[in-house]
């Protein structure tokens, strides 16, 4: 099963704009977060429209943070993301006509809603 990493790659690149003053290029933060550029800004693009962070196209141009970091929360930056699962637990078999696997998939799903 595939997890979604987005979260942590974000906070990643987030810590890493906190310690400069300088823009960094899409190309060396998607470096952190071990993927290529195009995929580095979509994913950065609700932090963008969020007003947490801010990209300059062209030479000179980059990321930067727009606020401090100690003004921008864990939920902030997750509500940014679209809110990513946060567990990769699925039922085996949404469409059930089993009674038992029906009560399994119902305790599952509510247990893992309260947890998010």
């Amino acid at each position: 099963m595939n997890k979604n990493t987005r979260l942590s790659g974000v906070l990643h690149v987030l810590l890493h704009l906190g310690q400069v003053s300088i823009p960094l290029t899409s190309e060396v933060l998607a470096n952190t977060m071990g993927t290529n550029p195009p995929v580095f800004r979509r994913t950065m693009a609700g932090l963008r429209e969020a007003g947490y962070v801010t990209s300059e196209k062209g030479h000179g141009g980059g990321w930067k943070l727009a606020r401090p970091l100690s003004e921008i929360t864990l939920h902030d930056v997750y509500v940014a993301l679209d809110r990513p699962g946060l567990f990769a637990i699925a039922s085996r078999n949404a469409e059930t006509a089993c009674k038992v696997e029906q009560a399994v998939n119902h305790a599952l799903s509510d247990t893992m809603t309260k947890a998010e």
